[in-house]
């Protein structure tokens, strides 16, 4: 094979249809719009509109409602700071705060604190400083022969 010899496979690469191109294209005039009517004109934005008729949207009970103030918790299974320990990105000997999950990038954000589950083996004798912890989690730690210490959330800046 030579450069002069690279192409596509076929059927990679579609040509991009060309409407409004006069009558020998196939596709001119109307561009395979159809004649009149609002859909053949531009900046059209009709979804969820029937014409006229009561929307489903609005005809549909509504249940339920979103609280404004939740928490939003990073989530994060002993299993992976096990993983982490292993692979010597976290320091189990020093205590494992919410800051040192995010500078290991364990975790991304802290959003309003860290929660740890106890999915995953756990071995590794450390001491856990975090916002949440499921009961299991701290069982697991624990009998492993760390601690996990519940700090209250941090304050949103």
């Amino acid at each position: 094979m030579k450069l002069h010899e690279l192409r596509d496979n076929d059927g990679a690469a579609k040509k991009r249809k060309r409407v409004g191109r006069g009558p020998g294209s196939g596709m001119g005039k109307t561009a395979g719009r159809g004649v009149k009517g609002q859909k053949s004109r531009s900046g059209v934005a009709i979804n969820g509109y029937e014409g006229g008729q009561m929307p489903l949207y609005q005809r549909l009970p509504k249940r339920g409602f979103t609280k404004p103030n939740r928490k939003a918790f990073a989530v994060v299974n002993l299993g992976l700071i096990q993983k982490f320990i292993d692979a010597g990105k976290l320091d189990a000997k020093s205590a494992i705060t919410e800051d040192a999950l995010v500078a290991s990038g364990l975790v991304r954000r802290k959003l309003d604190g860290v929660r740890v589950l106890a999915k995953g083996e756990f071995s590794a004798k450390v001491d856990l400083q975090v916002t949440g912890a499921s009961k299991s989690a701290v069982a697991a730690v624990e009998k492993a022969g760390g601690a996990l210490t519940l700090a209250p959330a941090a304050q949103a800046d």
